[in-house]
């Protein structure tokens, strides 16, 4: 794979954009300063690490719904 390239690209586009949603609003829920310029590569690894495991848990309780026939 070519330098730069990326790899993981959604199956469908207009996930990025709930996926980027959720993650501005998992910061606000966790009381995360969010970058202005939208660049988060600034930002400490606890706080970016914080945000990922929330999205991650409410991402598998959302799949765990119909599992538990909600």
């Amino acid at each position: 794979m070519e330098r730069g390239q990326k790899r993981n690209t959604p199956l469908i586009p207009q996930s990025m954009r709930a996926l980027d949603q959720l993650k501005y609003q998992v910061a606000q829920e966790l009381g995360i300063q969010t970058p202005s310029n939208g660049y988060w590569g600034t930002m400490t690894t606890r706080d970016t690490g914080a945000i990922g495991g929330h999205i991650t848990r409410k991402l598998v309780a959302l799949a765990e719904q119909p599992l538990a026939g909600r």
